[in-house]
């Protein structure tokens, strides 16, 4: 089958619900209510997203721009809270094509609305090989630190932080 042609949708109160299902079917962790009310209410379309094949929602970015923590000159950067592919979808370049439109999004606007950030990073759990490799090959992710117990009810509890310069 290969590379899908999707379109790209935003994120609202009227289809929130398709997010839910589609991270349940894509992660071992339960989001609360306050997540969804919060993607629904002030999602910024350009970096929280669905995409759409055949017009289903089959995957969904949603990515925060928030402080960098202890930085003197009070930066930022874009935080990819979740990135998800339903499973039948995946190896098509779905979740590539995501992450893409959210870095052309910092492209046309890091001297704008985006002019504070300075990288962007993601939480990946430990045992998932197949995030870090997608994060660090496709998008010259490096892997940072390690973050021990930062799930509370999946095993492995530990992530490690991968981040990319963007300045």
């Amino acid at each position: 089958m290969g590379k899908l042609s999707v379109d790209f949708g935003m994120i609202n109160s009227d289809n929130i619900e398709q997010l839910k299902k589609i991270n349940q079917a894509c992660f071992p962790v339960a989001y609360g209510d306050s997540f969804y009310r919060d993607m629904a209410k002030k999602s910024d379309e350009n970096l929280c997203k669905f995409a759409y094949y055949s017009g289903l929602a089959i995957g969904a970015v949603c990515t925060r721009v928030e402080p960098i923590p202890d930085d003197p000159n009070g930066r930022s950067r874009l935080y990819i809270m979740t990135l998800g592919v339903l499973a039948a979808y995946r190896n098509h370049g779905i979740g590539s094509k995501l992450v893409e439109s959210v870095m052309e999004y910092y492209e046309s606007e890091k001297d704008g609305k985006l002019s504070t950030v300075d990288e962007i990073m993601v939480h990946t759990q430990t045992s998932n090989m197949d995030a870090m490799n997608f994060y660090m090959d496709r998008f010259g992710f490096e892997k940072g630190e390690l973050v021990e117990n930062y799930y509370k009810r999946i095993d492995p509890p530990n992530c490690y932080v991968l981040r990319k310069k963007l300045r």
